[in-house]
């Protein structure tokens, strides 16, 4: 691991504690028993990405555009809302990563937009683990679930020189909130709010402060949390080297969101512990997956920085659905 970020002093982390006296004691993401059969380890050496552009585009232009990409072994799909990073691609695992790992996953992209256009702006792809399908259900807050997964920074000179946010780790999360749901047709068409479903996702991101683009000595990088009760970022901890991370986040049976991470492959552990959030000032209800932000400028020619991930898995510490596969990794 190469140490190339300047260290500009003690970081406060915002937020740190929970924001509610009653809140649950943390969980140490990959407490209790792997969930087996719906993660990936990106061993098979047939392992492959069927991508079916042109790729979704919802969230800009609502176009959806399927059917969907998906991996072969039936593990991930292309964000709906976004579409898939333009290279999905199993490469050898880099060198320090996890014991016995020969194949990891390439992710990179260059268009993020709308195919055929060029946006000039910041535009970020999502690669999603296939979870709540696999499993025919969510998963309850209950069963205290969590999610892990190894990612690969490269040298710092090959990042995508642009400040702003590069990569992503975040959960889809459902709670019971006032939602707009529209009702009527045509003409006499209006929207009401009223309690539903409300999907939302908290996370981790990687930013980076280019030093072309700060006028800075020397470049920077963080981990941004998504999000505080209010539903604004903040700054988690400096990221100080290059090679492999772990990051993981865990949602306690109150709906607080906890995160973590940690240089190296080694399990996380509580010194690896961040903050713990009501993000939007949500109460998590149910678990759907999680999912990986590929982000890039969207200019038509800077690709994105290449990020490698590993062995992502989905733990619960009391699973309530004895049918679900499930392997003991640590006790509580």
């Amino acid at each position: 691991m190469k140490s190339i970020f300047v260290v500009v002093g003690s970081l406060t982390i915002a937020a740190t504690v929970a924001q509610n006296a009653s809140a649950q004691r943390p969980v140490v993401p990959g407490t209790g028993s792997e969930i087996v059969g719906v993660a990936d380890d990106f061993e098979d050496p047939n392992w492959a990405y069927v991508p079916r552009d042109p790729k979704s585009s919802e969230e800009i232009d609502e176009n959806q555009r399927s059917p969907l990409g998906r991996s072969t072994n039936g593990r991930w799909y292309e964000g709906i809302k976004r579409g898939h990073p333009d290279v999905v691609k199993r490469v050898p695992t880099p060198k320090g990563g996890l014991e016995g790992s020969e194949g990891a996953l390439l992710l990179k992209t260059l268009n993020t937009g709308i195919p055929g256009r060029i946006s000039n702006k910041m535009q970020q792809d999502d690669f999603v683990a296939n979870v709540q399908y696999r499993l025919k259900r969510t998963i309850n807050v209950s069963e205290v679930p969590s999610v892990t997964t190894r990612v690969f920074f490269p040298p710092v000179e090959t990042w995508e020189n642009r400040s702003g946010p590069h990569f992503g780790f975040r959960l889809a999360l459902e709670t019971t909130a006032m939602v707009d749901k529209e009702v009527g047709v045509g003409i006499f068409k209006r929207t009401k709010r009223e309690m539903g479903n409300e999907v939302y996702w908290p996370g981790m991101f990687v930013e980076f402060e280019s030093k072309s683009q700060t006028k800075k000595d020397a470049d920077y990088a963080y981990l941004r949390i998504r999000s505080n009760q209010r539903g604004g970022d903040f700054r988690g901890p400096q990221i100080t080297t290059t090679g492999w991370w772990t990051l993981g986040m865990s949602v306690t049976p109150d709906g607080m969101v906890h995160y973590y991470a940690s240089p190296g492959v080694d399990d996380l552990t509580e010194d690896d512990y961040i903050t713990s959030q009501f993000p939007y000032d949500y109460r998590c209800e149910r678990f759907r997956t999680f999912f990986y932000n590929v982000c890039s400028a969207d200019d038509g020619r800077r690709w994105s920085t290449e990020f490698i991930v590993d062995d992502p898995k989905v733990f619960v510490v009391k699973p309530i659905n004895q049918k679900v596969a499930t392997r003991q990794t640590r006790k509580r």
